[in-house]
């Protein structure tokens, strides 16, 4: 299994909901694909406030490395990612993927 885990440092002037879109939708598209197993996102609930810049996320688990690989060629995943850049502070650079 590898997890896919990915943190954005929103612009301030973006809504919520705006966000929240844009992570249904990729949630939607992954759980349509082979080798998904899981999808979780949305708001950061850092209770503890480590992490205040990156105010949304999301983790998606594939069953191997294969799958990430697929994921990632597909048209799809590069328009909605597109759509997380341009949302995000200094475009690509807001967003943290582990």
């Amino acid at each position: 299994m590898l997890t896919h885990c990915v943190f954005m440092k929103t612009k301030a002037h973006v809504r919520p909901d705006e966000v929240r879109a844009v992570i249904t939708e990729l949630g939607d598209f992954a759980g349509s694909l082979d080798g998904v197993l899981s999808f979780h996102g949305g708001a950061n609930l850092d209770f503890e406030n480590k992490t205040p810049d990156h105010p949304y996320g999301f983790v998606i688990q594939f069953r191997d490395r294969a799958a990430l690989l697929a994921y990632d060629r597909i048209p799809r995943h590069r328009v909605l990612g597109q759509r997380l850049v341009d949302l995000c502070v200094g475009g690509a650079e807001g967003i943290r993927v582990y």
